[in-house]
């Protein structure tokens, strides 16, 4: 298969399921060769087995894992070129009094350290090789107040990381860039929906363009940054959000015009 990443090969964190999954697939439809790499071992070889990719455990939370995963998977599977960080967990929106210390250090421990572990053990091999490109995954909760006083903070770290190693590692042929994905239909999202914890109309409503992402649309935006399309961007976070982060402050003169007739 040929395409704009034929010959690369892509780890993908978390890419096991969700938004990750997603990445995997778009990912190896243009051509790249993906390495699955996440905590879940069974999903990961599902996913692998059906892209032709090439599973790998890894836990984003410990630094041994991330390290001896970049090890194992640069001597197996040859030097990566393109690393996507979707390794993630989510948090209940709950007043910070509500909130258990417990939860707040499993939300930093993965989807702020974890990234920046993930980044630390496969960019650096990157760095000294003089070339390659990584995708962190933030979100628009980084970039606006909500109810989530450990995932937003750490969201927003995701986005400060970016900034810093695309600096840190721009002079070495390394890009970073960063994709903060609107409210998107994964299983943890539906599973939210379900749970009452979220109402789909009220997320639909909010964005300019009136309905939830699609995992597979923000896999589109990963894939541009990763390949050389994408040759003179570094630094940036492309939020993927329907349209969502423009539209909140219309509600102040009565919300959104309807659709033109």
């Amino acid at each position: 298969m040929t395409g704009p990443l034929t010959g690369r090969i892509a780890v993908v964190t978390g890419g096991a399921s969700g938004i990750g999954e997603a990445c995997c697939r778009v990912l190896a439809a243009r051509g790249a060769r993906v390495v699955v790499a996440d905590v879940d071992e069974k999903g990961a070889r599902n996913v692998a087995a059906a892209i032709d990719g090439v599973p790998l455990a890894l836990d984003v939370g410990s630094a041994e894992s991330c390290e001896d995963a970049a090890a194992r998977c640069e001597a197996e599977v040859g030097a990566v070129d393109v690393l996507v960080t979707s390794a993630g967990v989510i948090q209940r929106p709950l007043r910070p009094e509500a909130l258990s210390l417990e939860d707040v250090d499993r939300v930093v421990a993965i989807d702020q350290r974890g990234t920046y572990l993930s980044c630390v053990a496969f960019g650096r091999r990157m760095a000294n090789r003089g070339r390659g490109a990584i995708v962190t995954i933030a979100s628009i909760a980084g970039m606006r107040s909500m109810p989530l006083h450990a995932y937003a903070p750490a969201k927003a770290a995701v986005i400060s990381m970016t900034e810093c190693l695309a600096a840190e590692w721009g002079g070495s042929g390394v890009r970073v860039n960063c994709v903060s994905p609107g409210y998107t239909l994964t299983p943890a999202l539906q599973a939210a929906i379900e749970k009452g914890e979220r109402d789909v109309s009220t997320l639909a409503a909010n964005s300019a363009l009136g309905r939830l992402v699609k995992p597979d649309e923000i896999a589109r935006a990963v894939a541009f940054l990763a390949s050389d399309e994408a040759s003179a961007i570094s630094g940036v976070n492309l939020p993927v959000d329907a349209g969502w982060l423009v539209a909140p402050s219309w509600h102040t003169y009565g919300g959104l015009p309807p659709r033109h007739s």
